[in-house]
């Protein structure tokens, strides 16, 4: 068997448009690499070298500002594709936020690879117009929203994503973020997060059985409260 036949995100993935002998060629040129938690996989202004695939853990995608601060521009789950293919220089950071597993590839030969398999190249552009949306609604969440909406709209994102099978009543899931890294995502402080966190939880909206650990109790009333 191939890593593409035990692959637990092979029909998620951008690589679901291949046929089996082509996921035979696909994964002749890939090779499976596991990341620890905080470890870098792709650096901001390097040479765009590699492309990935997303197998298991969670992923920040980050810049740089010119005092020196960090700002977290995205977050990849499993499945997601991760990279710059036709492209020349990586304008992120890519640093995995748990521990994780992907599937690497040599980004000339995935651009080679993907000109050759016209289904991949269509999967690659559904991917980026997704993107273009997901960007445009967080425009207008940094842009447009108070800071209670903010949480309530970053956790009911972070529950479609990370919510554990079979609990999709209460929505349980482990936020992969500290409340920093929460406030960098949002804009908002340290203590705003909290007390914003705090507010829902003393509403009955969530609750928050340890540090990182989420349970939406009233999702009606968290959609009201993210508008």
């Amino acid at each position: 068997m191939t890593a593409c036949d035990t692959c637990s995100v092979r029909n998620h993935a951008i690589c679901s448009a291949l046929e089996p002998a082509e996921l035979n060629s696909l994964n002749a040129i890939g090779r499976r690499r596991t990341l620890e938690a905080g470890e870098p996989l792709i650096w901001e202004g390097d040479d765009s070298i590699l492309v990935a695939n997303v197998i298991d853990g969670i992923l920040k995608l980050s810049t740089g500002t010119e005092d020196g601060r960090e700002q977290i521009v995205g977050v990849v789950y499993p499945a997601d594709f991760i990279g710059r293919p036709f492209g020349a220089t990586t304008r992120h950071s890519v640093t995995a936020l748990t521990d994780a597993r992907v599937c690497v590839f040599a980004r000339a030969d995935f651009d080679r690879f993907a000109g050759e398999h016209p289904g991949l190249e269509h999967k690659l552009l559904q991917r980026t117009l997704a993107e273009l949306d997901r960007t445009r609604s967080w425009m207008l969440l940094l842009a447009r929203k108070s800071a209670e909406e903010k949480i309530a709209t970053f956790l009911l994102d972070m529950s479609e994503r990370l919510a554990e099978p079979g609990s999709a009543s209460l929505g349980r899931f482990d936020l992969p973020f500290s409340r920093q890294q929460i406030g960098d995502v949002l804009g908002l402080t340290i203590e705003t997060v909290s007390r914003q966190m705090t507010k829902l939880k003393r509403d009955g909206v969530i609750d928050l059985p340890t540090r990182r650990a989420v349970a939406i109790l009233d999702r009606a009333e968290l959609e009201a409260i993210a508008g």
